[in-house]
């Protein structure tokens, strides 16, 4: 199964890395964005099913009805812990009761440039022999997939500290303190910063992240 852990894109809740250039609302727009985007590619995979672990309200988010549609269309659990490392462990967890005996691939929604062939690539090296978990590493140092053939393994990363230049080697190193055969998935950039999103939209011309981007970085062109 695939999890994505995903906040309602809430204007000054959502991407205020972005500000400035961006506006609260246009951060949030390009927050809403990756995440349609990142559940399409979860949707394009139909014999996967899909757990969104999901906090804030949709009522307040940016494109409220589009992302309210989106998420209609997977399973939903609510975050809970009362920091991130909790909040992945317990994604892991609580998607393991609704889908038992799964293997579990998490990622966030702030890599949009996912697709369904690289989640099945992922999936693949996830369920290959000597495998228990496989880790996508983020330039920044963080991480942006973790895969594990026992959702219940993800215990081991709920006290890795998060937001870190480290944080990626420190959970590589819990998982295998833990005895799981690691396996490294392709890097990818998430995004951060304004810089993270122009680079990643460069990826994907076409997506809704894109021309999300590209209403803060050409505001002229994107209105013409």
């Amino acid at each position: 199964m695939l999890i994505v852990l995903a906040k309602a894109p809430v204007p000054g809740r959502a991407k205020t890395r972005l500000c400035p250039p961006a506006t609260p609302a246009q951060a949030a727009d390009v927050a809403a964005a990756a995440l349609l985007d990142t559940l399409d590619a979860a949707a394009a995979m139909p014999a996967t099913p899909t757990v969104v672990a999901f906090t804030g309200s949709v009522r307040d988010a940016a494109r409220a009805a589009e992302v309210g549609a989106a998420l209609d269309r997977a399973d939903r659990v609510a975050q809970r812990g009362p920091d991130l490392g909790s909040r992945i462990a317990a994604a892991h967890t609580d998607a393991a009761a609704l889908r038992p005996g799964a293997a579990s691939l998490q990622i966030g929604m702030d890599t949009p440039q996912v697709d369904a062939a690289l989640l099945a690539d992922c999936l693949d090296r996830l369920g290959a022999p000597g495998t228990d978990a496989v880790l996508g590493p983020a330039p920044d140092g963080g991480w942006w997939a973790l895969g594990l053939r026992d959702p219940a393994a993800a215990a081991a990363v709920a006290d890795v500290p998060t937001s870190r230049p480290d944080t990626g080697l420190l959970t590589l190193e819990a998982l295998r303190r833990n005895g799981l055969r690691v396996g490294l998935l392709p890097g990818l950039t998430d995004v951060d910063t304004v810089d993270d999103a122009l680079a990643v939209a460069a990826l994907v011309p076409g997506s809704r992240f894109a021309a999300a981007v590209a209403r803060i970085a050409h505001p002229h062109e994107a209105a013409s």
